[in-house]
């Protein structure tokens, strides 16, 4: 049986800090292709902040939706514009969705996957095969809830998970863009990746890292 608590919950926003921070570079020459060339430094940024709040944290007196909710705060204060709001709407989301829990077990933690999900594609009001990072976070939310729920373990369901992220932006490529400043582009924007699904793999990648 797994049990996830806050102290993981950390470590897993600490390991996908570094990864961002190790993409940086990539995100924003994505970026530049169909947009304005920062997306991995915003990424960075928000991160970063989150990572900084979560170290002054006495993790022991802190329950998970605590937590998550300080991240969705100090992304928020960090990034104010683009993924700002929709890391914090995914973070305030699964805050609501372990309320009341000291530690997580697995169905727990498919279950804030899944309300982060929901609440990036609630907040930027998009849907899958508009060109943005909801093509990767609903079909990897979908697939790890459907592998959990045929028995898999959460390692196992979160691998299902960043497979069908992974597919989901390299479908991207394909698409045009609908939302956002690369919907100016039209047709132009087909043949590149959408950096917000380029940096969702990133960060559920490094949950998988973490949290399996």
């Amino acid at each position: 049986m797994t049990s996830i608590d806050t102290a993981d919950l950390k470590r897993m926003f600490d390991e996908i800090a570094v990864a961002i921070e190790a993409d940086k570079d990539r995100l924003c020459q994505l970026d530049g292709l169909i947009g304005d060339a920062d997306h991995g430094i915003a990424m960075g940024l928000g991160f970063g902040a989150v990572r900084d709040a979560l170290a002054s944290l006495d993790l022991a007196a802190t329950e998970p939706t605590a937590l998550l909710n300080t991240a969705a705060k100090s992304f928020l204060n960090a990034v104010g514009a683009s993924s700002g709001p929709l890391y914090a709407t995914a973070f305030m989301r699964g805050a609501a969705a372990v309320k009341g829990k000291a530690t997580l077990a697995s169905a727990d933690v498919i279950a804030l996957f899944q309300a982060m999900a929901q609440g990036i594609q609630d907040r930027g009001k998009a849907e899958i095969g508009e060109k943005t990072m909801v093509d990767a976070w609903l079909p990897a939310a979908e697939a790890a809830a459907v592998a959990h729920a045929s028995g898999k373990t959460l390692s196992e369901s979160l691998a299902a998970g960043l497979e069908a992220a992974e597919r989901g932006a390299e479908a991207t490529k394909d698409m045009i863009a609908a939302k956002g400043r690369s919907s100016r582009l039209g047709e132009r924007s087909l043949g590149h990746m959408d950096p917000g699904a380029a940096s969702a793999v990133t960060v559920i990648g490094a949950m998988r890292k973490s949290l399996g």
